[in-house]
């Protein structure tokens, strides 16, 4: 039976673990004991005459302040006291039993540590490939929701105060070892649960048991909520499972809680997204750095990767790596105002803080502002570079499916026989690239070209809550994932509002995206035809007939944009008529089609001429 529930053989001798101090320092030594602490965690004895750091990081009494206050308590009776093999180090003056290996070593090195990397045998392997039933690797991260486990807050009954962490499995049949497969809770999941849990429901507690029985270990993170607080600690040892009132807490682990809580809203966006998927335990990983960071400054950070520098730092490496390469959208100078042949460099850093403020921008105005290239060369200014930059264009019979994820025709290369397939469009391609480790950091850009051509309730979907609520995530129609818009990705759409579907865009759109204006009557497109043809060197002529033109446009939304006269064909030998006559008119014709309106005496360019120049002669 112990096999068949994958229990392990028995116990063998623990061997003998050393502790490097910090700074190139003495290594402690000290024992794993099959006894365990209050908790449930195995205790750890560290030896008689291990070396102890003198000092403590600051934020060690805050962050795990019944470590630190053992730790004073162990100076204050002699236990820890200055020693004379190692000058400027303290020792231990006798064998000091501890609760768990990672309280061990935080009484050593005076700041958090994780004591199943941290403790290693001489020949370097970390403590934790020695515990039972441990599926041992890299730590992970977790959230255990118990903040309304049937009505009860288990958080502040029992997991804070009992040092705990709990999963309910009320009809889960007992001795049930912990790392027993997927493929095995399938099977007793379907047996133990038949009648009382729905198909997705047991496939749900699957998931959850295999978390917590198998995947979970000591030394990974787990973080629970409770009244708007978000607490984090360590997992400290093995799961039991007992008999427990109801079944609301049968599953357990200890865990070596952290004294404080971190309010949920001034939590870093990323971490909230994370933080709202709606399982009772979710993988926090790809977010524990940020974990790690919670409550630490840059200082702190620094001190307690210095303080590590000769164990296991990893974890906090990557912490102020992370924090050190934090987004930001970079300064737009005169240099890019002169590229762009803007104004003004305040009218570009107010697009920048919009941008930033809002995550979501829209150009709109006529065509031929220059809506497109603006949005463009600003987004691979920001990004630093086109490789951040994904343009997708919208028209009416866009949909989801192209633009989020969907399922499409697809060729097997292997077989050459076409299927269905789930297939990620352009947001689901630049979410995942800008969401990736390393990338997090650098600001990506979605363009979406002719925003209000396309039924826009159909395309975005459930993402058109995420435009408006970027700390949350949802469940996805199709691949049923959870997911989130990374922080670091933003949207920049253009509306040709000559087209009038502008008005079509809803209140609930309107609200997601900050509005910005490109006119012929206000800058910077009012003046732009001028400074290309200075900076070409070139006659204001053009520009002088622009002007004319737009003043006998009564409707705004009509009036041409710069961007028609801004090509070099345009003064080629006969351009200008040439465009003119081809591309202007045809514009203004449609706009008066059926009111009988002369064009070419209106808007010509020999009318306009003459308008502008009295003395003008054909």
């Amino acid at each position: 039976m112990s096999e068949q529930y994958g229990q392990s053989p028995e116990p063998v001798e623990y061997p003998e673990f050393l502790l490097r101090l910090p700074g190139g320092g003495p290594r402690a030594r000290g024992r794993l004991l099959r006894e365990k602490g209050t908790n449930g965690s195995q205790k750890f004895t560290v030896l008689a005459g291990s070396p102890a750091r003198p000092e403590v990081v600051p934020s060690f009494p805050e962050r795990m302040s019944s470590s630190h206050r053992f730790r004073e308590q162990l100076i204050a009776q002699g236990a820890i006291r200055e020693s004379a093999a190692w000058p400027g180090w303290l020792e231990t003056a006798r064998d000091i039993e501890c609760n768990s290996p990672s309280a061990a070593a935080e009484i050593l090195v005076g700041r958090s540590a994780n004591g199943w990397t941290e403790w290693k045998t001489a020949d370097g392997h970390p403590l934790g490939d020695f515990l039972d039933h441990a599926s041992w690797g890299p730590n992970r991260a977790w959230l255990v929701r118990g903040s309304n486990v049937t009505g009860i807050d288990l958080v502040q009954r029992m997991w804070l105060p009992e040092q705990r962490v709990s999963l309910a499995a009320t009809r889960l049949r007992q001795d049930v070892a912990q790392g027993v497969s997927k493929d095995r809770l399938r099977f007793l999941v379907e047996e133990d649960y038949e009648s009382t849990a729905t198909y997705n429901q047991k496939l749900e507690l699957v998931e959850e048991l295999h978390a917590f029985l198998s995947r979970m270990k000591p030394g990974d993170t787990v973080c629970t909520i409770s009244r708007g607080l978000l607490y984090v600690g360590e997992v400290a040892g093995a799961m039991e499972q007992i008999v427990s009132d109801g079944g609301r807490s049968n599953l357990r682990r200890p865990v070596e809680w952290q004294a404080r809580g971190y309010p949920y809203d001034e939590l870093p966006e990323e971490l909230q997204q994370k933080l709202s998927v709606q399982h009772d335990i979710v993988d926090l990983t790809v977010v524990k750095p940020l974990l790690d960071g919670l409550g630490l400054s840059d200082a702190e950070l620094v001190t307690e990767a210095e303080a590590a520098a000769d164990g296991d730092a990893s974890a906090e490496i990557e912490v102020i790596t992370q924090r050190r390469r934090e987004l930001e959208l970079p300064d737009p100078g005169k240099q890019l105002a002169d590229d762009l042949l803007v104004h003004d460099v305040d009218w570009l850093r107010e697009l920048r803080d919009l941008l930033w403020d809002e995550r979501q921008l829209v150009f709109y105005g006529p065509p031929g502002t220059g809506k497109t290239f603006l949005a463009l060369r600003l987004a691979e200014f920001l990004g630093g570079g086109p490789e951040q930059v994904k343009l997708v264009q919208f028209h009416p019979s866009y949909a989801y499916e192209d633009f989020f994820e969907g399922f499409r025709p697809r060729e097997d290369p292997d077989t050459r026989e076409v299927a269905f397939r789930l297939t990620a469009g352009p947001l689901r391609e630049l979410a995942d690239l800008a969401s990736r480790e390393g990338n997090r950091h650098i600001p990506h850009f979605l363009i979406i070209d002719e925003l209000n051509r396309a039924n826009l309730a159909k395309v975005f979907g459930e993402l058109y809550f995420l435009l408006e609520y970027r700390n949350r995530s949802v469940r996805l129609t199709y691949s049923g994932d959870d997911f989130a818009l990374p922080p670091n990705l933003f949207v920049i759409g253009t509306m040709n509002t000559a087209d009038r579907s502008i008005a079509l865009v809803d209140a609930a759109m309107r609200r997601r995206f900050a509005f910005v204006e490109l006119s012929p009557r206000t800058e910077p497109t009012s003046g732009l035809l001028r400074r290309w043809l200075a900076g070409q060197g070139l006659a204001p002529e053009p520009a002088a007939l622009l002007d004319a033109l737009n003043t006998r446009i009564d409707d705004p939304d009509f009036r041409i944009g710069p961007s028609y006269l801004m090509k070099k064909g345009v003064y080629r030998e006969g351009g200008l008529e040439r465009t003119w006559r081809t591309k202007i008119l045809p514009l203004l014709e449609e706009h008066h089609y059926g009111e009988g309106v002369d064009i070419e005496a209106r808007y010509g360019l020999e009318s306009l001429r003459r308008a502008i120049d009295p003395e003008y002669v054909v």
